[in-house]
Order: structure tokens, then C-alpha cells, then sequence
């Protein structure tokens, strides 16, 4: 059975570093994957997925635990990740940008219940046309997107680790869903059943 965070944070503060790995091994994938969708470079992420963990541990005395150990290491990595998008201004990539190190959405997505080669590669194709208006989306969008849909956090959380009001955190959810549709509907992608 898996240890809790609170368990392997007390741990880690008392010096174990068994504990600090376990926690790192438990958050690396989704700390990398939130940071790479925010700044689409897979060397810069790996800096900040590490940079993050660094700065965690640094102060992992204050977390207070009281709150979800997942969502204030996520605004850590989210903080960093804006940091160096503002460090270097970086904005939203066109998209017809390639990138081979951009993970391909269709990692997160469910694999498709496929009756036949042309329903398989139709999901391809509209995973890949999902992950391209995704990361055409504006920088605090896209954050969001990632939030919700990929670590599957709630409004409140996505609130607290962006610093940001609840009703702000729904306006950005909610417009990055109306691009995302017109992208897509742009694209010849029809609702299901439309």
C-alpha cells in the first residue's frame, strides 16, 4: 500500500530521503507535464520540473497540511513555468507549429474503443488536432485546460494554485472551451452526435 503524502512529507522532514524520492517519483510525471504544456519546450521543462522539486522541498516546512500536497506542488511548477515564459516572452505558437518534444495528447487521452483502422485513425487525428488548439490557447488557458482535464483537479484547487479567483478560473475554462470548439469546428471537427 502506498504511503499518504502527509505520511511521506513528515518523513522527508525528518531527514528520510526514501521519503523525498517517493514523493518525487509519486509527482514528477504530472509536475513535467503541466510545466511542458505551459512552456512547449521539453529541456526548459525538465529545468523547471526539477526546479520546482527543489524549491518544494526548500520549503516543505511551510506546507501546511491542511491542503492537498498535489495542488500547492502544482503551483509551484506553475509559478516557475509563468516566471520563464515571462523571462523569455514567449507567447502562443501558431498551429500549424510542429514539435516533436510537445507531448502528443493522445498520452492523457482513454484509448478509443476501436471497431475499425478508419475509427482508430480518426481519434488520432482528432487527438492531434485537440493538441494543437490546445496549445494554441493562450498561456493562463492552457494552464487551466491542464488543470482540469489532464490532473483532473477541481475549480477550488485550480483557484489556489493559480492565485486566482474561483469565478476567473471558470471564465478562463470556459473561453479556452469556446476556442477550443471553434478550432476544432474550423478544423471540420463536428460535436458527437452533430
Amino acid at each position: 500500500m502506498a504511503a499518504s503524502d502527509q505520511r511521506l512529507i513528515a518523513e522527508a522532514l525528518r531527514g528520510s530521503e526514501d521519503a523525498y524520492r517517493a514523493l518525487v517519483e509519486r509527482y514528477q510525471r504530472p509536475v513535467l507535464g503541466l510545466v511542458l504544456r505551459i512552456v512547449r519546450e521539453r529541456g526548459l521543462a525538465e529545468d523547471l520540473a526539477q526546479e520546482t522539486f527543489v524549491k518544494a522541498f526548500g520549503a516543505l516546512a511551510t506546507f501546511q497540511v491542511e491542503r492537498k500536497f498535489s495542488s500547492w506542488l502544482f503551483k509551484i511548477a506553475h509559478n516557475a513555468a509563468i516566471d520563464a515564459l515571462r523571462r523569455r516572452r514567449l507567447d502562443t505558437l501558431p498551429l500549424e507549429t510542429a514539435d516533436a518534444d510537445r507531448p502528443d495528447l493522445l498520452d492523457f487521452l482513454p484509448g478509443p474503443a476501436t471497431d475499425s483502422p478508419a475509427t482508430a485513425l480518426e481519434a488520432r487525428d482528432l487527438g492531434a488536432a485537440l493538441a494543437a488548439a490546445i496549445a494554441a490557447l493562450k498561456p493562463e488557458h492552457r494552464s487551466a485546460v491542464e488543470l482540469r482535464f489532464v490532473q483532473g483537479l477541481a475549480y477550488e484547487e485550480i483557484a489556489d494554485v493559480l492565485d486566482l479567483p474561483l469565478g476567473t478560473v471558470k471564465t478562463h475554462l470556459h473561453r479556452a472551451r469556446k476556442k477550443l470548439m471553434e478550432t476544432l469546428s474550423a478544423g471540420g471537427w463536428q460535436p458527437a452526435g452533430g
